[in-house]
């Protein structure tokens, strides 16, 4: 009697918990069914410019059979439709599409569309109306050709500055250097053609700057802009190094010097000359008074005796 007993009060138990648990169950089914939820495979994707790139916005529960799918931009904390009432519209109209049921599928990407991009689906029968996921864009874009500055030509033990520089990649371009084709390591240290080289190389800014250039550091130079979206490069171009002629220096100076010194001497001898003095007028020096009408004048041999040669006519 006492082991029937306890086999029906074990029996009630086991239908108990079974009850619980099909309660459990219903009631998840319960809130899946009345809420719509959203996920995402990638909340930080990224494409190459002028590539296609897919947003993903998966409904993965929802009761209501025509939900409102919306689809908003957010850049620089300002938010903007791309997709509203069934319809692309702002930057993206004729880039984009919706692949059902709510994939924000770009096809033209631009780096204009690196962004903040929600997706919001809205359900009116469900329990749960509303719910949304926020996508982060990034667009990568090619560096172009960058923009080098090479010396010509440097005096042997002379600072040289190399510059590179490029604005449009994103992200951020680096920079490498190249010296007759073969790759400027960041320590001239670690390659043995490069070990007696005295420069530095900042990847950031572009520059490469020597304290003193050696001969060996004749060459062509080149630049490469790189960055995950590809590369970019300038053209060649030589930079010679060569030695600073002492002797030639000194002899041009002294030719100088004695063109100088010549130039002094001849410009004392001719103030000596008296080239430079103007010329004082003189006793010997006379100008003849204009004629009077009717009138002549003969100069007598005396000096300032004048005598009459015709009367006035009248």
């Amino acid at each position: 009697m006492y082991g029937q007993t306890e086999h029906c009060i074990d029996s009630k138990m086991a239908l108990t918990r079974l009850a619980c648990i099909l309660v459990l169950l219903s009631t998840h089914c319960y809130f899946n069914v009345l809420a719509v939820i959203l996920r995402t495979t990638n909340d930080a994707p990224w494409a190459n410019e002028f590539e296609s790139i897919e947003l993903s916005c998966l409904i993965e529960s929802i009761s209501t059979n025509d939900p409102r799918i919306e689809w908003k931009k957010i850049k620089d904390g300002e938010p903007s439709y791309v997709y509203f009432e069934k319809k692309i519209s702002g930057d993206l109209e004729g880039r984009a599409r919706i692949r059902e049921p709510a994939t924000l599928v770009i096809t033209n990407a631009t780096r204009s569309d690196s962004a903040s991009y929600r997706c919001e689906v809205t359900a009116p029968i469900d329990q749960k109306t509303f719910d949304e996921i926020l996508i982060n864009l990034v667009v990568r874009v090619k560096p172009v050709v960058p923009k080098c500055a090479v010396p010509k030509s440097v005096p042997v033990g002379k600072a040289a500055e190399l510059r590179c520089v490029e604005d449009e990649g994103f992200p951020k371009s680096q920079y490498q250097w190249f010296r007759n084709k073969e790759e400027i390591p960041d320590d001239p240290k670690t390659s043995p053609k490069f070990f007696n080289s005295s420069y530095t190389l900042n990847a950031e800014t572009g520059t490469l700057k020597f304290s003193a250039v050696r001969k060996d550091d004749s060459g062509e130079y080149f630049c490469r802009a790189k960055n995950d979206a590809g590369h970019s490069e300038c053209g060649p171009q030589t930079m010679e190094v060569y030695d600073i002629n002492i002797a030639g220096i000194i002899l041009g100076v002294l030719v100088v010097v004695v063109v100088l010194l010549c130039i002094t001497v001849g410009i004392c001898c001719a103030y000596k000359r008296g080239y430079f003095v103007s010329q004082k007028q003189t006793g010997n020096n006379y100008k003849a008074p204009a004629k009077g009408d009717g009138v002549d004048y003969v100069r007598t041999e005396d000096e300032g005796d004048f005598r009459h040669k015709s009367s006035f006519v009248i």
